[in-house]
């Protein structure tokens, strides 16, 4: 349930949907551009949590790519239309999280598209796999299924996740430095391991995207564990391999922890216009199922903006290639 609201915003009404993060933000007219002083309460009110909800926000397609650019600059699909994929919106910006096909069909359980896609239902951080990371990532309902059908998005408190380590791992993490190297084939594998297309790719063949699992989060000094089912293996700062099966027990033991219950938050999607904000380097998400699947329309639409901070390109070229796509 959410709590009270929070004071000392003067623009936006904040409040409160878990005991260490996410919140509710309502008091925002977006039929008109959002001004800058109330952009600077949203995004103090991100760096806090991380997590954000606006409830019928009303957004089309133009308003949610211009609000979406106040936060950085956003990350383009093209890249990402592989395996013969279309675009179906007139903005390069909008990233296609429905469960539709290009014909505007519903996505059949067993299908390709829909076993490549179960690899969302696991904990990541979107763009992990790629040279430069994400930051932060606004999803937008544009045509839910009726209600009762499932479909939340559920978000992880990595940094609180990373305040309460037990005392021998969190000095093993700082000891270590360890890399983490991501793969978007890898988490595909891992939540659909009886594909046969998947189970012919060999995420080796690909380039990992490398960032540290233990580092600072900029916007609000704390520190957070930067982890995700894109995880493949760990390595050592100068390069070497952590040995199995030390590196993929300690990324389950991660995992693990970081999803816990007492660090989760769960978003109901209420309506069509509902908007969720969040902070790909300070929380993991995963895309809830349901029965809607294989039987009712669910038209979801993301903005992603690419990390602004020091730490964006983790130990990666700095390159507009995305990594570990064919």
């Amino acid at each position: 349930m959410p709590h009270a609201t929070v004071p000392g915003y003067q623009h936006i009404q904040v409040t409160e949907l878990g005991p260490t993060f996410g919140a509710e933000v309502s008091g925002i007219d977006f039929s008109k551009p959002v001004e800058p002083d109330v952009f600077k309460e949203i995004l103090d009110a991100t760096i806090k949590y991380a997590v954000l909800v606006f409830r019928n926000a009303g957004l089309d397609d133009a308003r949610h790519v211009a609000f979406s650019r106040l936060f950085g600059e956003l990350d383009d699909v093209k890249p990402y239309l592989t395996l013969g994929r279309k675009n179906r919106f007139p903005f390069d910006e909008l990233f296609d999280v429905s469960n539709q096909e290009d014909d505007g069909s519903i996505v059949q359980i067993g299908s390709k598209r829909e076993q490549t896609g179960r690899g969302n239902s696991l904990f990541h951080c979107d763009s992990a796999f790629n040279p430069r990371r994400a930051g932060y990532s606004l999803l937008r309902a544009h045509e839910l299924p009726p209600p009762g059908n499932g479909g939340n998005t559920d978000f992880a408190d990595t940094r609180t996740a990373f305040d309460e380590l037990p005392a021998d791992l969190k000095s093993e993490l700082l000891e270590n430095d360890y890399i983490g190297a991501n793969s978007l084939w890898h988490s595909r594998r891992k939540a659909c391991p009886e594909s046969e297309f998947l189970a012919s790719i060999d995420p080796e063949a690909y380039p990992f995207g490398r960032h540290r699992i233990v580092q600072r989060h900029e916007p609000s000094g704390r520190m957070n564990l930067y982890i995700a089912h894109h995880l493949h293996h760990l390595e050592y700062p100068d390069g070497r391999r952590v040995e199995e099966p030390k590196s993929t027990e300690l990324i389950e033991r991660l995992l693990a922890h970081a999803t816990q219950d007492k660090y989760l938050l769960s978003v109901e999607w209420r309506q069509n216009g509902d908007v969720v904000c969040w902070d790909n380097t300070a929380v993991m998400h995963r895309a809830g199922g349901g029965t809607f699947q294989g039987r009712f329309k669910r038209d979801m639409r993301r903005t992603t903006v690419h990390d602004g901070s020091s730490t964006a390109w983790g130990l990666n070229e700095r390159t507009t290639k995305r990594m570990g796509l064919p």
